[in-house]
């Protein structure tokens, strides 16, 4: 019972924060001499950024200070493996601290090993004041003696303006050479200064311009527009010169049924009355349907906000953001897949809508959680608590649900009923032998090209960003990106469904047949 009050405590604070748009419990400002928490987070190897484990994970120790105040997680934090724990070092704002030691540790053979093991996959631990990240190195190896040193002095250089804190700097010193029994003594020194930077500049610093605002990035933009132009205007050729005078035709009222059907047809005209047959699967169809127009209202709303709030400069607030907007976006699923559910003469629509809100966050949550079993295992700090999983859990059930349920009445009774342009035949017709570029998994394929080249070069920064020391910033270069991925994808859609319809393939459902 408690497990189940704490994940439904979790979700609520999470929600606050999502309304908000903030994970940090104050707004920023000290008085002078006020406490200024250093939070530790995680270590890890420096050549897999996703690799982490928790900060006294190695032997290191804690400051004499017993207790904090004013600070909890929301669930992005815990999603993305944050572990902030407090070292129990005393700062105060524009307080300077002169060479302190705060704690020391004996060094056993095991806690000697934890370290050598540490240094030698070159370990970087980080830390946070005041939501600004910092980074260290736990020590380095000499490869001339074969010998392991450990950095065990930090020199904090932090800058302030007025009563804000806007820079924050490390510097590792006074290295100790490592020996099984020995006593390592671990100290700090604090050093003030004013700044002139502004609050809301303070986390460019940490951005990388010369790498996200490329001219390659750039070139990459301006092909995938010159790939859209390219499309649009085949796509156009295809409605004008094609099909404006044969769908002409087909809705003059003069020309009967039989005449209509027994008419001199080729290609496309061929499969009129198949094409809008319901295909066998149509539940997990209009269920995959509503998720897509929904995953998309998604991305749209969320890197909006991100323009406009800078998320990215907050821990955990861009997932807390995208959580809380696929919650509130579900009637879009229930809406879209419900709609073409109905149409496609389906009857169990209560499945339908089931099915549709659970098939993302179900795909993720499996794949997450059989990932989260190995973090477990190997003790890392990415493994997600026991808590959060109930609390995603209680966000499906409590709100996902029924918000999809209030979208597929909307979309059942409004764009419900089917108003196809032409009868289907009660015997399905036969598809012809043709070429084999012209099947269905073939045109799948070769029509994903372009949808994907459009968006390759937006794919590589985002993953740099996601496995290297880079902070991911340029959500306008996303956005562009995104629209033009719609373009093309709607474009290749048409074309690709011209190509198969002109077959005599009425399959346009590919893998749903």
């Amino acid at each position: 019972m408690w497990l189940q009050k704490s994940a439904l405590l979790q979700l609520f604070l999470s929600i606050i924060s999502f309304v908000l748009i903030r994970s940090d419990e104050h707004e920023h400002k000290y008085e002078p001499n006020e406490e200024v928490v250093l939070w530790v987070n995680t270590v890890g190897p420096y050549h897999n950024r996703q690799e982490t484990y928790p900060y006294f994970s190695l032997p290191f120790c804690a400051g004499p200070k017993p207790s904090i105040n004013h600070y909890h997680e929301t669930l992005g934090e815990n999603l993305l493996g944050v572990e902030l724990e407090f070292s129990g070092v005393n700062i105060a704002f524009r307080g300077d601290y002169t060479k302190t030691e705060y704690c020391s540790v004996d060094l056993t053979k095991e806690k000697y090993e934890l370290f050598v093991y540490a240094i030698k996959n070159h370990y970087w631990y980080q830390m946070y004041i005041d939501d600004l990240p910092i980074w260290g190195i736990v020590g380095e190896y000499d490869e001339k003696d074969e010998s392991f040193w450990l950095w065990t002095h930090k020199k904090f250089e932090l800058g302030y303006n007025e009563d804000r804190i806007v820079d924050v700097n490390l510097t590792s010193e006074a290295k100790v050479k490592l020996s099984p029994g020995m006593n390592i003594k671990f100290s700090y020194e604090v050093n003030w200064k004013k700044s002139n930077i502004k609050f809301e500049d303070r986390f460019e610093k940490y951005l990388d311009p010369g790498f996200f605002q490329h001219r390659i990035h750039w070139f990459s933009i301006f092909n995938s527009f010159m790939m859209v132009i390219f499309l649009v205007g085949i796509v156009s050729m295809i409605l004008m010169r094609t099909l404006r005078k044969d769908y002409a035709r087909y809705n003059e009222k003069d020309i009967d049924d039989l005449e209509r059907d027994l008419g001199d047809e080729y290609g496309w005209k061929q499969v009129h009355g198949d094409v809008f047959r319901s295909p066998p699967f149509s539940t997990f169809l209009a269920s995959l349907y509503g998720s897509g127009c929904q995953i998309a209202s998604v991305v749209l709303i969320v890197v909006v906000f991100t323009i406009i709030g800078e998320l990215y400069t907050e821990r955990g607030s861009l997932l807390n953001t995208a959580i809380f907007m696929y919650a509130v976006t579900s009637p879009v699923n229930g809406f879209f897949g419900g709609g073409l559910y109905a149409r496609l003469g389906g009857k169990l629509w209560i499945r339908q809508m089931v099915i549709g809100s659970l098939l993302v966050p179900g795909f993720v949550s499996l794949t997450a959680f059989l990932i989260n079993f190995i973090a477990i295992y190997y003790q890392a700090a990415k493994a997600i608590h026991f808590t959060s999983m109930l609390a995603i859990v209680a966000i499906c059930i409590f709100i996902i649900l029924p918000c999809n349920l209030i979208g597929t009445l909307l979309g059942r009774a409004l764009t419900g009923q089917a108003n196809y342009p032409c009868r289907i035949n009660a015997v399905p017709r036969p598809i012809p032998e043709k070429k084999w570029y012209t099947d269905p998994l073939v045109i799948t394929i070769f029509g994903g090209l372009l949808p994907f080249g459009s968006i390759f070069i937006e794919v590589y920064f985002v993953f740099t960003s996601f496995w290297a020391y880079k902070i991911y910033y340029v959500y306008g270069f996303m956005l562009l990106v995104f629209l033009i991925l719609l373009i093309v994808t709607i474009c290749v859609t048409i074309v690709t469904t011209y190509f198969l319809l002109n077959a005599e393939d009425y399959r346009w459902y590919v893998f749903f047949r």
